[in-house]
């Protein structure tokens, strides 16, 4: 436990993101949350905006412009791609940032471009972030002043994937990602697909062969397979308010098997507490990580030879998204990882 509590800030509180920050840093042993934005809800309290968060003696909300940063040690960045860079650059060189958004979370410029649709006006953080994976990245994020995490599919499918395509266990030009979200992924903001009547009772595609999580997935696979890779990824909407869940298709290399694989996915993270290799025959189910850090992976052989089919499963609020922060802010801080985030998952 660090001597003194660290001070945090959260921007962009009043998002999906942003309020499981808050439920998960309230009960961090060395967190204060000294100070809660949203610029929309500036003058509210915290549960007149989730009431699930009431009774714990939050700050209230206020506009970003408000805050006194002088007392502030740390910022965890809730806010939408773009918004985020402007407020990023703007803020003291004392703080120490996790962002949530995609802002930094490309290391090419154009990249950014071309998939989000603006120019990136912060180049200069851009090249001191840190990706923010935590099992992958650790020691970078433990000296780095601003970590930008993954997305919450890429977090999924870089986790089944890197050690893979880096041991050259699978042929990386022929991978499959059929990834399914729940709908709190697509933010809190009024849109006609995730009302009710639209997203309920059904199943659909979304941002076919264009989701921007894409070259994120395959900006970390080059750098496993020192060469350029692309991957066929397709996300869709589940009727679930949370949790994400990935069935990957690959080709085996020579000399590989299913086995072998779940072998060399277990030998990489056999001291992760938060990823767990499932036994042979064994399918994770989002159910079994909901609300947790969890992300649980499986491997089966396919009835075609040569090919393997895996799978990915994690909450997308937690560690695709605020858990994966938190346990980047203790490696920051040098605090033991796990620390505020030993909550199991909510079953049923």
């Amino acid at each position: 436990m660090a001597s003194q509590k660290i001070k945090i800030a959260v921007v962009g509180a009043s998002g999906y993101t942003g309020s499981d920050l808050v439920r998960l840093a309230v009960r961090h042993p060395d967190i204060e949350i000294a100070a809660l934005t949203a610029n929309t809800h500036a003058g509210k309290t915290m549960d007149e905006v989730f009431p699930h968060l009431g009774g714990l003696n939050l700050p209230k909300l206020v506009t970003t412009d408000a805050v006194d940063w002088s007392g502030i040690d740390a910022v965890v960045c809730g806010l939408p791609h773009a918004t985020s860079q402007e407020v990023i650059s703007s803020l003291p060189e004392h703080l120490k940032i996790i962002d949530m958004s995609a802002d930094f979370r490309l290391r090419d410029a154009d990249t950014y471009a071309q998939w989000y649709g603006n120019t990136h006006t912060a180049l200069d953080l851009q090249k001191e972030a840190v990706y923010g994976l935590s099992e992958h990245y650790r020691d970078q994020i433990a000296r780095a002043r601003l970590v930008a995490c993954p997305g919450c599919y890429p977090t999924a499918a870089l986790m089944l994937l890197l050690p893979l395509v880096g041991a050259g266990a699978v042929d990386a030009d022929d991978l499959i990602i059929d990834a399914k979200s729940g709908v709190s992924g697509a933010g809190r903001s009024l849109k006609q697909n995730v009302l009710f009547c639209e997203a309920g009772e059904g199943m659909t595609s979304y941002a076919v062969g264009s989701h921007r999580h894409s070259p994120e997935i395959e900006q970390e696979l080059s750098v496993a397979a020192k060469r350029a890779i692309t991957v066929n990824f397709t996300p869709h909407l589940v009727p679930m308010s949370r949790c994400e869940y990935l069935s990957v298709y690959a080709r085996l290399s020579e000399g590989m098997s299913a086995a072998k694989l779940r072998a060399l996915l277990s030998e990489r993270y056999q001291d992760e507490p938060f990823v767990r290799v499932l036994p042979e025959g064994a399918p994770p189910a989002t159910q079994h990580i909901r609300g947790s850090n969890s992300v649980l992976l499986s491997v089966f052989e396919d009835r075609i030879a040569g090919r393997v089919i895996m799978f990915a499963t994690l909450d997308n609020l937690v560690k695709g998204s605020a858990g994966q922060a938190l346990q980047n802010f203790n490696l920051m801080y040098g605090i033991e990882e796990t620390t505020g985030l030993e909550q199991v998952a909510l079953f049923p």
